[in-house]
């Protein structure tokens, strides 16, 4: 029972619930009025007052750490599902399928957790991030502890390539390694990774490949980060973009590739430019513009150095900023388009010069740059599930873009410079086809800005740097004071808080986006994954394989594919013409011992047929599983082959040289 107050508590104003009072410090402390218990025995002990014990402080604490609760739940199903996955049999919806519903639920807590406490002004600003950095973790690290060999063919690929340069001891020209050459003639990102190889004193890039994934992801935040603070000091616009970014980027450019590095660079061009070069309202004037012009001239060096399209992505950008007055500044824009071209007339231009007139053919052939050819359509319920599902992320993000610019009326003119910088790249699609991969690469280089549309539909307004800028001024001249100021922005915060709590929409959008992601990431793992068997299998080839030979497969969907091409050649008959490939379906043992002849000694001819290539075939629509099982039937009983290896991943035979073979 509380006891009676004395007429000095009365007139002191009642505490705010939840905060503490401050403590009073009387002339002389009146006595404490007895309670009941002091009837009978007097106590000369001043009673404690209630409010001063140290429960207020401790809830305070609990409520800062609160958001670990969820992201530490996340991780915990998470580590449980990866315990619990087994890869040893993916079907055609690959990892979606294999994962422990553990990691569904465990995904499903870390966005509602990453909701709740982006959306809530009073949580710490470190928690978004780790929320973020909890979501690339279940997202490209889930892949690397599961399988226990690298994913994806063209991974292996760029490993054969830092192989080769460590062997060679330097770049080499199309006479000598024929069209691999235009890796020689791009290296930076090639000689980067041998240089690390031997820094680490690793056998080779495969050692941690598995892992570029992660590692090149979070290259992006730090220059997503900065370009999106350009427009904008709410941090719930701010991570939810970057959530949302790393939630719909399916497209797997965050690969062991020259492309990772190349998107990070070009994000780090575009945010100095952004921030350095911009001329907004009353901010100052160009400092040091020489000193960043130098640090976005060496980006651009490394850029242009590593990767044949990014160059021309980064063109596009920087010229789409200078339509905005604030931003048109010709200098970054110059500056990259002299150091392109300069590498393009000197060490690409062996490359260039080949391949310029099938450029120019597809200058305008929107359709043509745009289809998918043989060989690239998803065949099957999972294959065309995950392609789907692909699909719709990606609509769902621009349409949500397109929603945020209608409705957020301010970020329309502040965020102008980020809306021309998403639309840029879709001129590309009239230039190339880039091997029918350039509209997936305008996807990709459209989405930072998109992500940053796409999370302002989501939220109930954002604040502008601008905005609020002008809003405080206003405040201020209105003479309510640096109290009434603060108190004024945390009146809107508390009440988005509070419609937060009622808008289960935005939430379940979110949710939504990041469970598709899973699909259209990891839905056709079943091709990319190589089982240890496999990489045995192939690594036993190549052991054997003598210099000069020939290695026959149905295409190149295997580890390894690109292993010793200075001294070995390679013939994917998948690729040649759909006449000739009915030949080898019709007859398949004699077709290609015809194809396969001609190998001079001490070279020998291969034919290899592996896991990763019935499911490249099959998923793709090449050639059915049946298909396939007569070709290799037919050269296991034909006496021109004799079998070399064979294992649970794939069979190897070699084409005999004595009786006439070649015939």
């Amino acid at each position: 029972m509380r006891p009676p107050t004395t007429p000095r508590e009365r007139s002191a104003p009642e505490p705010a619930p939840g905060s503490t009072p401050a403590p009073t410090v009387p002339d002389e402390a009146p006595p404490k009025a007895p309670g009941p218990s002091h009837e009978r025995h007097e106590s000369h002990e001043p009673m404690t007052d209630l409010s001063d014990l140290p429960p207020v402080r401790l809830g305070r604490r609990g409520r800062a750490v609160r958001p670990a609760v969820p992201l530490l739940a996340a991780l915990a199903l998470w580590g449980y599902a990866v315990r619990h996955t087994d890869v040893s049999r993916l079907d055609d919806f690959g990892l979606v399928t294999a994962l422990h519903p553990a990691f569904w639920a465990g995904l499903a807590v870390l966005t509602a957790g990453f909701w709740w406490t982006v959306r809530d002004p009073r949580r710490p600003g470190g928690w978004p991030a780790a929320y973020v950095l909890g979501l690339l973790l279940m997202e490209r690290a889930t892949q690397a502890l599961l399988y226990p060999t690298p994913l994806y063919a063209w991974a292996w690929k760029h490993d054969g390539v830092v192989e080769h340069l460590l062997t060679a001891g330097g770049l080499q020209t199309a006479d000598q390694v024929g069209d691999m050459a235009v890796y020689d003639q791009w290296p930076g990102f090639f000689a980067a990774q041998a240089a690390l190889v031997r820094l680490l004193g690793v056998e080779s890039a495969a050692m941690y490949m598995a892992w570029w994934p992660l590692v090149s992801s979070l290259m992006l935040l730090l220059p997503l980060l900065l370009i999106y603070r350009t427009f904008t000091e709410d941090r719930r616009l701010i991570w939810t973009a970057v959530w949302l970014f790393y939630a719909a980027n399916w497209v797997g450019q965050d690969y062991f590739s020259p492309q990772s590095v190349a998107f990070a660079l070009h994000l780090g061009v575009l945010a100095v430019v952004l921030r350095r070069y911009g001329r907004a309202g009353e901010a100052p004037g160009r400092q040091g513009q020489a000193v960043w012009t130098a640090v976005a001239g060496a980006l651009v060096v490394a850029i242009v150095i590593s990767h044949q399209l990014t160059p021309g992505m980064l063109v596009v950008s920087l010229l789409a900023l200078c339509l905005v007055r604030r931003h048109r500044d010709w200098v970054p824009a110059l500056t990259t388009v002299v150091i392109f071209l300069a590498w393009c007339l000197t060490a690409a231009l062996p490359f260039l010069s080949a391949a310029l007139p099938d450029m120019i053919r597809s200058v305008g052939d929107i359709g043509g740059n745009v289809a998918t050819g043989y060989g690239t359509t998803p065949t099957g319920t999972g294959a065309v599930a995950t392609s789907w599902a692909a699909r719709l992320l990606s609509g769902s993000v621009l349409l949500l873009a397109v929603a945020g610019i209608v409705r957020q009326r301010v970020l329309r003119h502040r965020a102008m410079p980020l809306l021309l910088v998403a639309a840029a790249p879709l001129p590309m699609l009239v230039a190339s086809s880039y091997g029918s991969e350039m509209i997936f690469r305008v996807l990709m280089f459209l989405l930072p800005g998109a992500a940053f549309f796409a999370a302002a539909a989501l939220l109930p307004e954002v604040r502008t740097l601008t905005a609020e800028a002008r809003a405080v001024e206003a405040r201020g001249a209105g003479g309510a004071g640096a109290d009434s100021a603060a108190a004024a922005r945390r009146r809107p915060a508390r009440a988005a808080v509070r419609g937060g709590l009622r808008a289960e929409g935005p939430l379940l959008v979110l949710l939504a986006g990041t469970l598709a992601f899973v699909p259209s990431y990891s839905g056709k793992d079943r091709i990319n994954y190589f089982p240890p068997e496999e990489v045995a299998l192939v690594r036993q080839l190549f052991d054997r394989a003598a210099e000069g030979s020939t290695i026959v497969a149905a295409n190149r969907n295997y580890p390894l594919a690109y292993a010793s091409y200075g001294t070995i050649d390679h013939y994917w008959f998948l690729e040649d013409d759909r006449r000739h490939i009915d030949e080898i379906v019709k007859d398949p043992a004699a077709t290609l011992a015809r194809d396969m002849a001609g190998v001079e000694r001490p070279g020998r001819a291969y034919f290899l047929l592996t896991r990763g290539q019935r499911a490249d075939s099959e998923m793709n629509g090449q050639l059915t599983g049946a298909q396939l099982d007569r070709i290799q039937e037919s050269v296991a009983r034909s006496e021109l082959f004799r079998p070399v290896a064979e294992n649970s991943a794939g069979v190897v035979y070699e084409l005999r040289t004595e009786g006439g073979a070649g015939r």
